[in-house]
């Protein structure tokens, strides 16, 4: 097939063509009229005697000289006016050849002001609006698996991984464009206008499937069999809950403040969305018995939300202690491995230039790592690999396997832990935040590790500024407390619910946006 980049220089070839074969005509034809233009102009006889009689007046004598004059005028005029036409048009075309130059050989004029910013805002919206649902989505898909088994929800869950891959490229595009690719201002107001298209398209798989999954769950004839699972989940947290609130207690004892800070607060805020989830799973209940469906099963779907943010957050706890205990036993092995990596590499370092001063960052890296394991003070496991990674990083062929494992185990640490963030406190966090961290679980399904691990840590750093500078976005209404459930901040926060109207709208997931108020 021929590309659109082809068959637009196509349909433009002919009429440059034509330009140019009429301007080598033109101007071959100024030429020769200059050229023989004396010959046009000057008699070439001999001169002989003026056989005009003497008593000839003047005046009988100058219409014939005025005449002569004005023709031999004409043409050099005419030559004049040609060539300037032709310098004129000349320098019109190459002025906008300056203008619009891309390509190399040439400096490149700045581009005309466009007017991304509307584009630009729309862009990041949809961004957030389509993760916010496709992350509630999953959330939700959790409890009907539960509850029917996977073979039941496995269509849902097809819709589900259809959404994920369109959302994951509209990401990618974003990255690629806050990297600057493309340049041309008219290409990036189309890679914005892709976005858009990539984040609506997947809303419409979750749109498309949504009147399935209300059929499968059937809430609105009774939430009874649903509302089992989801207070059965509650109580395995509650206990769950508990259980990390001693392991979070315990981290600080045999590890520096580093180590444990990713989880800090979490067990406080496990414990606001469970009570959040209480009140919720009480008015389902409340709103199922006196012959509600409707308002039960919004009331159960927002519930759910927060039980499931409960669990990321318990679990996040419980992912991090057992991080940290493989990255202490991995350690030993781990130096060992550098001191393999870095041998050739001493041998070939010469007395000066880069490998030497390589060589010396690492043994002095190494020096320190050592000198901290023997200090007798805690110390953050997972941050002593990152360091030992970053100061060998050699290529991974010359890398022992334990390097490599290590490196793998700090990118996914700090890659799931970008995640917990953002998905908790999706409320106040923006879209750069979350292009971050899909590219770092692009990369690092790639086998990238460094790269994952660099962008995991650079989009938790971004989604906590959102957190600080934003704030909640959730400020109570002027009515009386009773009127607003406990844990309502937290829920906002978490984007369960949406600031709005949160005690009225219904959440996000497969059977709609968040923000629609119930009837």
């Amino acid at each position: 097939m021929t590309s659109s980049k082809l068959r637009g220089r196509s349909r433009r070839a002919g009429p440059q063509v034509s330009a140019r074969v009429v301007l080598a005509v033109l101007g071959g034809t100024t030429g020769f009229v200059w050229l023989v233009l004396p010959g046009m102009t000057t008699r070439t006889d001999a001169p002989v005697a003026i056989t005009t009689p003497a008593a000839s007046s003047p005046a009988a004598a100058a219409p014939t000289e005025d005449g002569a004059s004005t023709a031999d005028l004409v043409l050099p005029l005419v030559a004049v006016g040609a060539a300037g036409a032709l310098a004129g048009y000349g320098y019109v075309r190459r002025v906008r050849r300056a203008r619009t130059r891309t390509t190399p050989g040439g400096a490149a004029l700045s581009p005309p002001p466009v007017d991304p910013g509307v584009p630009d805002d729309r862009a990041r919206a949809a961004l957030v609006a389509a993760d916010d649902r496709v992350r509630a989505a999953r959330d939700e898909l959790g409890f009907p698996r539960e509850l029917f088994g996977a073979d039941a929800v496995a269509p849902f869950t097809g819709a589900l991984g259809e959404a994920e891959r369109e959302l994951a490229a509209a990401f990618r595009m974003r990255q690629r464009y806050d990297d600057g690719v493309p340049q041309d201002p008219a290409a990036r107001r189309q890679a914005l206008a892709g976005i858009v298209g990539r984040c609506a398209e997947a809303e419409r798989r979750l749109d498309v499937a949504a009147d399935g999954f209300r059929r499968l769950r059937g809430l609105e004839q009774g939430v009874g069999a649903a509302l089992g699972v989801a207070e059965a989940r509650f109580r395995e947290l509650t206990g769950r809950t508990a259980a990390a609130e001693a392991v979070l207690g315990e981290l600080p004892e045999r590890y520096a403040a580093t180590a444990s800070a990713s989880v800090t607060g979490y067990v406080e805020q496990a414990k606001d969305r469970l009570v959040f989830a209480t009140v919720r799973l009480n008015q389902a209940r409340q709103a199922d018995d006196a012959g509600h469906p409707e308002e039960a099963a919004r009331q159960l779907r927002t519930a759910e939300g927060a039980v499931a943010q409960a669990a990321v957050l318990v679990e996040a706890v419980e992912r991090t202690a057992g991080e940290l205990r493989e990255a202490a036993g991995l350690i030993p092995a781990v130096l060992t491995g550098a001191e393999t990596a870095l041998a050739p590499l001493r041998d070939t370092a010469g007395t000066g230039g880069e490998a030497l001063a390589h060589v010396l960052h690492a043994d002095s890296v190494l020096s320190s790592v050592r000198q901290e394991l023997t200090s007798g003070r805690p110390y953050d496991p997972v941050g002593v690999l990152r360091r030992v990674v970053r100061a060998i990083a050699a290529p991974e062929a010359a890398r022992a396997a334990v390097l490599t494992a290590a490196a793998r185990l700090t990118a996914r640490g700090s890659t799931a832990a970008a995640a917990d963030f953002v998905a908790t406190h999706r409320g106040a966090v923006g879209a750069e935040a979350r292009t971050r961290l899909a590219e770092a679980h692009r990369l690092l399904t790639a086998g990238d590790s460094a790269g994952a691990d660099a962008l995991a840590l650079e989009a938790r750093a971004l989604a906590e500024q959102d957190v600080r500078v934003r704030g909640n976005p959730y400020t109570a209404a002027p009515v009386p407390a009773a009127a607003h459930t406990a844990g309502t901040a937290g829920a906002v926060l978490g984007g369960i619910v949406p600031a709005q109207d949160p005690e009225n709208a219904h959440p996000a997931g497969f059977t709609g946006r968040p923000g629609a108020s119930g009837a």
